[in-house]
């Protein structure tokens, strides 16, 4: 699945009494984690982003996806499902020069929580003297926190569609929860053994905007 952002759009501050000023929403649909599951096997990733511009430069951000992970070796076998979501905001550094300019070079913070389901791993413990030894660590339940930061742009290459990237550097919040066979791959943070992450997203991006009227004083 993919990631999420909310923006509403307003240049209040220097539009007249009773004229209208510009709304916007921005669906963000992650592409570049697809693309990169089709050359292996071992996870998959999805995600989405939505923003809405509240006021003065800024967006409320939400995220959102979906991810699977295998482990398959010869001694360690195992699978984990995990879905997750953030909350943030994003401060644009590019003041707008008209209300139709919607490009962005941005900075901004998130929370995220993961929900991860990670089933029986099966393992072999290979001895030459004693004999090989199987064994079973059972599934178990898993919440993950953690914060980013992010910075990143948005360009708008036609008529409300956007191409753009976020760089993203991710801490884990919790990392005594992962010491016992953490899962090996989380979607939305990547390894589940790391404390500290630095990744990247690619999005292809649909604005919906609307005109609101200024109230009249």
């Amino acid at each position: 699945m993919v990631g999420a952002v909310f923006a509403q759009d307003s240049t209040s501050a220097n539009v007249p009494d009773g004229k209208t000023i510009s709304n916007q929403l921005r669906i963000n649909l992650e592409i570049s984690k697809p693309f990169t599951t089709l050359f292996q096997d071992r996870y998959t990733n999805y995600e989405m982003e939505v923003d809405y511009y509240w006021k003065k430069e800024g967006y409320l951000s939400l995220e959102g996806g979906y991810g699977t992970a295998t482990v398959d070796y010869t001694d360690l076998k195992y699978n984990s499902t995990n879905t997750f979501v953030k909350v943030g905001y994003n401060k644009s550094m590019l003041s707008r020069i008209m209300p139709k300019d919607w490009d962005m070079a941005f900075i901004g913070v998130r929370y995220a929580v993961g929900f991860i389901n990670r089933g029986d791993a099966n393992y072999l413990i290979v001895d030459s003297t004693w004999g090989n030894t199987p064994g079973v660590v059972a599934g178990k339940t898993l919440t993950a926190h953690w914060a980013e930061v992010v910075g990143g742009v948005k360009v708008e290459v036609y008529k409300g569609f956007f191409l753009g990237w976020t760089a993203r550097g991710k801490f884990l919040l919790n990392q005594k929860q992962f010491k016992e066979l953490p899962p090996s791959y989380m979607a939305g943070y990547g390894k589940g053994d790391k404390n500290t992450i630095f990744d990247f997203n690619f999005y292809f991006s649909y604005a919906i905007r609307w005109d609101k009227k200024k109230a009249t004083k």
